[in-house]
């Protein structure tokens, strides 16, 4: 790899550690750029060419991870969880959190032990991440 290219890799880990640091954070695609001397258009392409997604849309998994965690553990209310991952609207947050996980937060909180129950937390993050389902990659053939 050529000595830019590995510059610039290394300013998109920084984003993605800031964002998985700073979470609660009110963080912009503006500002994350800003941090690391880039346009925020640039920012985004990059991001996406290097982790498959947006800076955003990182972000906001990020955020849905933590707010499963949260109500998994079932002492916040969805309100409180809201804030306490640092989402600013709860419509929004109920919104985003149906449409990555698939059901909303309240069904979620009320649901029995989740998937990774009985899991080590490292082995259960990667079960219970949410997915979207236009990422959801079609079934192929079984293997034999």
């Amino acid at each position: 790899m050529d000595t830019q290219r590995l510059e610039d890799l290394a300013r998109l880990r920084r984003v993605r550690d800031r964002i998985d640091r700073d979470y609660t954070e009110p963080l912009d695609v503006e500002a994350l750029a800003r941090g690391v001397h880039w346009s925020a258009g640039h920012l985004s392409r990059e991001f996406r060419r290097a982790y498959g997604e947006s800076p955003y849309s990182y972000l906001m998994t990020r955020r849905i991870e933590r707010a499963m965690a949260l109500l998994r553990r079932g002492d916040m209310s969805v309100t409180e969880v809201c804030f306490a991952v640092g989402s600013s609207s709860l419509g929004t947050f109920t919104t985003r959190f149906t449409e990555l996980v698939g059901m909303s937060p309240g069904a979620y909180r009320k649901q029995a032990p989740g998937p990774g129950a009985g899991m080590p937390p490292c082995v259960a993050k990667q079960v219970t991440r949410p997915v979207r389902n236009r990422e959801v990659r079609a079934a192929g053939p079984p293997l034999a």
